[in-house]
């Protein structure tokens, strides 16, 4: 039986929401490029459907808000926050929905964003 890695695994398996949020995104070349605003989670399921980020400006003035699948953001423990393939091109071309503080999706909105990021379910 092969020996886990331990090294990078979380101490504990579970987090609650609240630390989650403010966490910060990174790209794969461990760039921080935002910030989890918020969770969105099946009810009947109880599963992470996607999450509401913040990308760009400073101090929260001039950010922009993009909803990306969960399964695309990865927990990195090096750094303390969640990794992405997800490029700051990919994001600026990303389908946008402009509802002030509103999260929720339509069904349709959730299409495009499978569309979008590839066929991901949400």
């Amino acid at each position: 039986m092969a020996e886990m890695d331990t090294s990078s695994a979380p101490s504990h398996p579970l987090i609650e929401s609240d630390h989650i949020e403010g966490t910060a995104v990174y790209a794969v070349d461990g760039k921080r490029i935002g910030t989890i605003k918020r969770l969105v989670i099946e009810k009947i399921s109880g599963h992470v459907v996607y999450a509401v980020t913040t990308f760009g400006g400073f101090l929260g003035l001039g950010s922009e808000t993009h909803t990306i699948p969960w399964e695309l953001l990865h927990y990195e423990p090096t750094l303390g926050g969640y990794k992405t393939n997800i490029t700051e091109e990919q994001l600026r071309k990303a389908p946008e929905f402009s509802r002030g503080d509103e999260s929720l999706l339509s069904g349709h909105e959730r299409k495009q964003l499978v569309d979008f990021y590839g066929g991901y379910p949400l």
